[in-house]
């Protein structure tokens, strides 16, 4: 059986509208997608070309240190007036959570530490009078790494260090360190080299450890091939601040051997 040329013509017409309208339907969706990207590229670069924009990190992390270092600030002030809130008429629970509180407080860092203690200080290899680096030398061998200021912080701990200071600040359980090219970003601020790191406890016993820490042995063969600089110096007595910021963790537990 053949089929009716008229009911093919409709057929044919009808394909061929369906399609129009598809395609119409297709332009539209463009078009707004396009309207959309000019729209967030225009509020993006105010207006400015932004083919050859390009964003500087060490601004960025800058910035950011800045407003951590405010925000610390107006913090420590808040929390001032929060103990003197809460050293009045306070209930028997709540006096009990405090001092309960109070205990712990040495074990993780929230007070003043003194007593002996071990110095380590690493800094980047020299420059040259015009600020250069040695020719021919890959540039990353000529700088101190997070690894490298992470094995000294590991080793001294495994050395017996009751209390830590990294630069200006007390190292607690949430201390993390970070390093951007050459900087170092500890708890939302930025420092750079010579890191300095802190740590009381018996001096012998930490740089004993500090021998035995595969990660700086391996420094030192950085330091004796392209003069990086490090140092250990032990010191009598030194004063480790109390840790003034946020305290994020929330829980922790010891688990038994």
């Amino acid at each position: 059986m053949t089929d009716d040329p008229g009911r093919a013509l409709i057929r044919t017409k009808s394909t061929s509208d369906r399609r129009r309208q598809i395609w119409r339907a297709a332009s539209v969706v463009i078009a707004l997608v396009a309207g959309v990207l000019l729209g967030t590229a225009r509020s993006y670069s105010h207006g400015q070309d932004i083919r050859n924009r390009s964003i500087d990190l060490s601004a960025l992390v800058q910035g950011a240190g800045k407003r951590v270092v405010t925000a610390q600030s107006r913090a420590a002030g808040l929390q001032q007036d929060i103990d003197a809130l809460a050293g009045s008429d306070l209930s028997p629970q709540v006096a009990k959570a405090r001092q309960e509180a109070d205990a712990l407080s040495a074990a993780a860092g929230l007070t003043a530490v003194r007593g002996p203690a071990l110095r380590v200080s690493l800094s980047d290899a020299q420059r040259d009078s015009d600020g250069n680096y040695p020719a021919g030398v890959n540039p990353d061998d000529l700088v101190v790494h997070q690894q490298d200021v992470q094995s000294v912080v590991n080793a001294m701990w495994a050395g017996g260090a009751e209390a830590m200071m990294i630069m200006d600040q007390r190292v607690v359980t949430t201390s993390a360190v970070r390093c951007i090219g050459n900087t170092l970003l500890l708890q939302g601020r930025t420092y750079s080299p010579p890191f300095v790191i802190t740590a009381i406890g018996d001096p012998n016993r930490m740089s004993r450890s500090l021998d035995a820490e595969p990660g700086v042995a391996l420094f030192q063969t950085y330091v004796q091939h392209y003069q990086l600089g490090f140092e250990i110096d032990p010191v009598k007595d030194v004063t480790l601040p109390a840790y003034a910021g946020l305290i994020r963790l929330t829980a922790a537990h010891q688990e038994k051997k």
